[in-house]
């Protein structure tokens, strides 16, 4: 069995090295002989060694035993008969959103930090020192220990499920919360006093909290899309489909004694048509029967298991609701960081009117004084007039050229009251 050791890959009858070779690496493929450019002149590049092929795993059985493992991909997908794209998704070296797939004999979990592929009697966790996964491993095995003497009515798979889901949908909300108390202040001290480094602790803030939304928002809609489809979870339950194939294994071993006993009693002479051969009738209903299974399991899948579908559905329903809750949370605590940048905006707004206000009275107070100035410089020039043979004329003329300016600029300020460019 591929998982009770390390799997270490070895070369293909038709790949052999050539161990005599030490600066040039040849290999002899089908007869043929490659030469190629040794490794070793490339300083930047590495060899691929066993460890980067295999990965640790944790294996987690029904009884609550774990073991840790190193195998690699390709013995992960002969296991659990899972494609290659689906083992992508537990690469630590990609990112990939939240995603629960429902496959024939496994249910590939990757849910934040958990990453897991699911089976009917195992659990396959990708080790890591992640506290989520940590959790996770010494939660299942204690639970999956207290319940062996304890009836559960939900599966191994599902249990497993719902506690990669619980922690999960723990794990987010508590990253909201978080995030919720820190910045909360930041914002109250914003609003009471505007500055740079108080908008770019809120920008970064902000940023944080989009990827958060968009990451609770995914597994929202992981939860969701999988209740919308009754076929998605009637093949998630892989302990019916064990049950149901080790039944159809059990018939079809009585069924092939029984012919093999009721071929002894037929004379070997007699004549067999292959038309009214009741063993060729038979392995052809099973050939039909094993392809309307393998095309429609969803839907009998579906039909013969509701009770057990709405387990899963109601299982699910209960994560959505969380989930959906820690969706509110954040988009509540966006909608305050929006009220307060609208505030901001509004106090800038007023601030940016009362320079404003200042600029038009000074304009105004600015013309003013230029009319006084010009009538001062006007009389202040060198010419001859009979104006400046009297001694008060220019007093006078000062006293009248100021006392116009005032009354100016007391009807500008009136002006900008009636166009209510200045408050009452």
């Amino acid at each position: 069995m591929p998982m009770e050791g390390s799997m270490s890959p070895s070369l293909p009858s038709g790949l052999m090295g050539n161990p005599s070779s030490h600066n040039a690496g040849r290999v002899i493929l089908d007869g043929y002989r490659i030469n190629h450019i040794p490794v070793s002149g490339f300083p930047g590049l590495k060899k691929r060694s066993h460890a980067h092929v295999n990965r640790s795993w944790i294996k987690i059985d029904q009884g609550g035993n774990s073991k840790i493992l190193e195998l690699d991909k390709a013995a992960i997908m002969r296991h659990c008969s899972l494609p290659a794209r689906d083992l992508r998704l537990l690469d630590p070296l990609f990112i990939y959103p939240s995603t629960i797939l429902g496959r024939e004999n496994a249910i590939v979990v990757s849910l934040e930090q958990i990453r897991c592929i699911i089976t009917a009697d195992e659990v396959i966790l990708m080790n890591s020192l992640d506290a989520n996964v940590v959790l996770y491993k010494s939660e299942l095995c204690k639970r999956l220990q207290s319940n062996k003497e304890q009836s559960d009515d939900l599966p191994f798979e599902f249990r497993a499920l719902e506690l990669a889901l619980e922690l999960t949908c723990m794990s987010l909300d508590a990253q909201v919360k978080e995030l919720e108390m820190e910045i909360h202040p930041v914002l109250d001290e914003l609003a009471s006093s505007i500055s740079t480094l108080n908008l770019e602790r809120v920008r970064r803030f902000k940023g944080q909290l989009l990827a958060l939304t968009q990451r609770v928002q995914k597994v929202c809609d992981e939860i969701e899309h999988l209740m919308d489809d009754d076929g998605d979870m009637a093949e998630m339950y892989l302990t019916e489909k064990k049950l149901r194939k080790e039944a159809y294994t059990s018939s079809e071993l009585y069924s092939q004694t029984e012919e093999s006993g009721g071929a002894g009693v037929v004379s070997k002479s007699a004549p067999v048509s292959p038309v009214g051969s009741t063993s060729g009738v038979r392995k052809l209903q099973r050939a039909f029967s094993c392809l309307s299974s393998s095309k429609h399991g969803s839907l009998s899948s579906s039909s013969n298991s509701g009770e057990n579908i709405d387990q899963l559905e109601m299982l699910l329903e209960a994560y959505f609701v969380v989930s959906d809750n820690t969706l509110n949370k954040s988009s509540s605590l966006k909608e305050y960081i929006d009220d307060t940048e609208d505030l901001i905006n509004i106090k800038l707004g007023n601030v940016q009117n009362q320079l404003i206000q200042f600029e038009l009275l000074l304009t105004a107070a600015t013309f003013v004084a230029t009319i006084f100035a010009v009538v001062a410089g006007v009389f202040g020039m060198n010419f001859e007039d009979s104006i400046f043979d009297y001694p008060f004329a220019f007093h006078w003329v000062l006293i009248t050229t100021g006392v116009f300016c005032g009354m100016l600029y007391i009807s500008f300020l009136f002006y900008f009251r009636h166009k209510k460019v200045f408050p009452l």
